[in-house]
């Protein structure tokens, strides 16, 4: 998987893609705004709502409104050009760490940014995510959600990763280990897996990964 990976973000900046799907917000779907980056009354409002962001109105537990903070971070920079020039715009509070930050949170891909929408990553650890680039996003945000692991250990992976050890080997000095998904199965699909595994004397998890990759090696709509 590489930058041009399908679930990498293909939709113009500071459009809701993920803040106005119901099936990942529910009924605040209907509350998401976007920004156009090539309106000045629509910069304008970015600029707005990155001031508003950077005051502290918005609570990390609040994971849409935050989403919605890193679009306009992203938009007032294409708008104004710069990310100087988006501090500049926003106000005297707001710094250019502060939108480069949220920026990135808002060009991470796709999945992920559903995932931070859901709550199951918090924006907190998606601004650590977002300093890396390619697969290893992705393995430090499933890291994330499957090991539980908490913002100070999102942060010191990336940084380890950052500094250049390898996203598997940063991720296990932290408890985790890459890979290990639990899942629930119907009934007979879970006795039929364990008896086929048993027959072939493999691990159940080699038979789910060759049927995964058949299925991933197969056109998606994605």
């Amino acid at each position: 998987m590489d930058e041009q990976s399908p679930a990498d973000r293909r939709s113009p900046v500071g459009e809701p893609v993920v803040r106005s799907d119901p099936a990942v917000t529910g009924e605040r779907a209907a509350e998401a705004v976007g920004f156009d980056p090539d309106d000045p009354e629509s910069v304008a409002e970015a600029a707005e709502t990155v001031r508003r962001f950077a005051s502290g109105d918005v609570g990390d537990d609040d994971h849409v409104l935050m989403l919605r903070g890193a679009a306009a971070c992203a938009a007032l920079v294409r708008g104004v050009g710069s990310y100087k020039e988006a501090a500049a715009r926003a106000g005297e509070e707001v710094t250019v760490a502060f939108i480069r930050k949220w920026a990135r949170v808002h060009d991470l891909p796709q999945a992920i940014r559903r995932q931070v929408a859901r709550g199951h990553v918090t924006p907190s650890a998606a601004k650590h995510v977002a300093r890396l680039g390619g697969t290893d996003r992705y393995l430090l945000a499933w890291a994330a959600i499957d090991g539980d692991m908490t913002v100070r250990e999102v942060r010191s992976v990336a940084s380890a990763v950052s500094g250049g050890e390898e996203v598997d080997d940063a991720v296990r000095e932290v408890g985790v280990d890459l890979g290990r998904l639990g899942i629930d199965l119907p009934l007979e699909t879970y006795v039929e897996l364990r008896r086929r595994a048993a027959m072939r004397n493999v691990d159940p998890g080699t038979i789910v990964a060759t049927a995964l990759e058949d299925r991933f090696a197969s056109p998606t709509e994605e």
